[in-house]
This record gives C-alpha cells, sequence and structure tokens, in this order.
C-alpha cells in the first residue's frame, strides 16, 4: 500500500495542505473550521492508501484540526517548528503553500523520529486550556507591577497617583481570576480520580506545589509521555550539554535555549522552595556549595533530580519518603 503525506500549514482562519505522494503533489486551501475540516478527512479516509498527516503545533489554532482528526484512524505528528525550520537548510522567501510543502516533506524523511499524535482526554485538554489562561493573567500581573514601577518614578505629575491607583486595582482584579482559574483546575483534575492520584503523588517531593504538578502533568499528557526523566529534563532545559569541536572550540557544559520554558521557570522556583526545606536536596545543595560549585549550577542540578524523584514516584506508584537523617 502506497503512502500519501499530508502537510498542512495551519493558520487562524485557513489550512494551506499539500498531499505529496510518488506520482506528485496537490495543493489546496480550506477553511479552518470543522465542517471543511471533516469533508477533507472523509475524503482522505476513502483513498486506497495510507495517509500520513502533519502539522506544526500553533496552539489554539489546532483546535479544530485535533477534534476532527480524533474521530479518524490516520498516523498523525504534531511537530514543533522549530524541528521543521532547522531541516530545511538555507532558504530563500516563504508563503503558506511552500510551508505546507516543507512540512509533508519533513515528516516523510523523519517520521520515524517522532512519536505519532494521541488526542487527549477531556481533562488534560482543559487543564492545558486553563494553565494557559492563568499564564496569561500571571504575566499580566507581572506587566502592571512593572508600569507602577516606572510610574513611581514621575510621582511629580500630577495624574501619576490616579494611574497608579487605577494599576493598583487591576492587579487586584487580576489575582481574583487567578484564584478563579486555579479553582477551575483543581475541579478538573478532581474529576479524572487517576490523574487526581498522580497529581497528589508527586507533590509529595519537597518544593513541587500545585503549579508545578499540574504543569508536569499537563506537559507529560497525564503522565502518559516524556515519562523517561531524562528526556523530561531535556524538554525542560535542565540538562547541561557540551560545546566541543576539535582543538579550538570547548566550553564548559551549558543548558540549552531550546526549552520548554514555562517548566523550566516553574522548577526554577520549586528549587528555591525545596533547597528551603529540611530535605535531601537541602543537604545536597549546601554541600556542593561548601564544594565550590556554582550556586545557580547546583541548583539547576537540583531542578533536574526534581523531575527524577518525581518520575520515580510515578513509575513505581509511591509517594516520596525524606530519607535525610537529622542529628
Amino acid at each position: 500500500m502506497k503512502t500519501i503525506y499530508v502537510g498542512i500549514d495551519v493558520s487562524k482562519r485557513t489550512l494551506d495542505i499539500c498531499l505529496k505522494a510518488l506520482d506528485g503533489e496537490q495543493f489546496f486551501k480550506i477553511k479552518n473550521e470543522p465542517k471543511s475540516l471533516s469533508k477533507l478527512a472523509k475524503k482522505l479516509s476513502k483513498l486506497d492508501s495510507q495517509v500520513v498527516i502533519a502539522m506544526e503545533n500553533t496552539g489554539h489554532y489546532n483546535h479544530h484540526l485535533y477534534r476532527v482528526l480524533a474521530n479518524f484512524n490516520f498516523i498523525v505528528y504534531v511537530v514543533d517548528p522549530k524541528h521543521i525550520k532547522r531541516s530545511i537548510g538555507l532558504v530563500r522567501g516563504k508563503n503558506d503553500k511552500v510551508d505546507a510543502k516543507r512540512i509533508a516533506t519533513f515528516i516523510e524523511r523523519n517520521n520515524q523520529d517522532f512519536d505519532p499524535w494521541e488526542p487527549l482526554s477531556e481533562s488534560i485538554y482543559s487543564l492545558k486550556v486553563l494553565l494557559a489562561e492563568r499564564k496569561a493573567e500571571v504575566d499580566r500581573i507581572r506587566s502592571l507591577k512593572q508600569r507602577i514601577d516606572g510610574l513611581s518614578q514621575q510621582k511629580s505629575v500630577s495624574s501619576v497617583l490616579k494611574l497608579i491607583s487605577h494599576n493598583k486595582k487591576e492587579i487586584q482584579r487580576t489575582q481574583r481570576r487567578v484564584k478563579d482559574i486555579e479553582k477551575l483546575i483543581r475541579e478538573e483534575i478532581a474529576k479524572d480520580p487517576a490523574l487526581n492520584k498522580e497529581v497528589k503523588r508527586i507533590k509529595t517531593v519537597p518544593g513541587i506545589g500545585d503549579v508545578t504538578a499540574w504543569l508536569l502533568a499537563a506537559k507529560t499528557h497525564g503522565f502518559k509521555r516524556l515519562l523517561d526523566p531524562r528526556k523530561l529534563a531535556c524538554f525542560a532545559g535542565v540538562v547541561p550539554f557540551e560545546q566541543q569541536s576539535g582543538t579550538s572550540l570547548k566550553t564548559t557544559p551549558r543548558v540549552s535555549k531550546m526549552a520548554d520554558g514555562s517548566l523550566k521557570s516553574v522548577l526554577q522556583m520549586a528549587a528555591m522552595r525545596a533547597v528551603r526545606l529540611n530535605n535531601e536536596l537541602k543537604s545536597y545543595y549546601h554541600r556542593k556549595i561548601e564544594e565550590g560549585k556554582n550556586k545557580m549550577s547546583v541548583l539547576n542540578a537540583v531542578r533536574n533530580k526534581l523531575i527524577h524523584i518525581a518520575m520515580a514516584l510515578i513509575k513505581n506508584k509511591t509517594y516520596y519518603q525524606n530519607r535525610l537523617v537529622l542529628s
């Protein structure tokens, strides 16, 4: 049976599609809406070929595609745009049609390197949406605080105090909204007993609180992918990599900037909490500092350890036991 590779370039209102087979290529554009997508999926399902579909991860613009494709048996890949961008070499110009072809060509050559996409459960999908909304509100609070700091330098202007007061009230409203979203997150997780149990399990790890546990659950799709702690640590950007080439280039191992920034950030906060509590990680942190290690490097090692401990608990279905012997 021949294989047809389908590259989809996703935008807010339209999808540019490339069908790539041995006998040539076809291009067309459809609306990014359930009706048009269902019609396309039905046509593809009637082809006497194995259909492999690939698209870039563009966030909520993929929503209709996910909903429709969940009802069909296609092999589907959702690829980080950076993978495709770094694979195509030097290029000149771009448009949606060309992008669709590049996605189809990329997955034809590299599909063996990726795990196929699987539909998310309702709980995990809702969790992702709620966490994205929470992050937007938290970012808004941070932005408002920065604006207040800037305005505070201009208090001699008559209207500045009113603006500062207005921004402080806006912060209070946004903080209440964050609390409301967090309540919805807890309710959503409580609907899924298995997910709720795993979230409670990793919250027994020192430093891992609600937000870190929620984000780990979302990024691992309910602890169903990235369960290898080394892969998850790479994904989170807490693994240092060596830069070496011949005799002219050799640097101290450093973490990569190609990482999930939101997960890396919450793990940093979790590590800072963990080393303040009475546990093995605090003992490890202070021992390494006394040995002369750089504080940020040791904190990064603590982030890595948090991931390994959490994934070990998930794998072994157990809870964290503090083995620190108190004197």
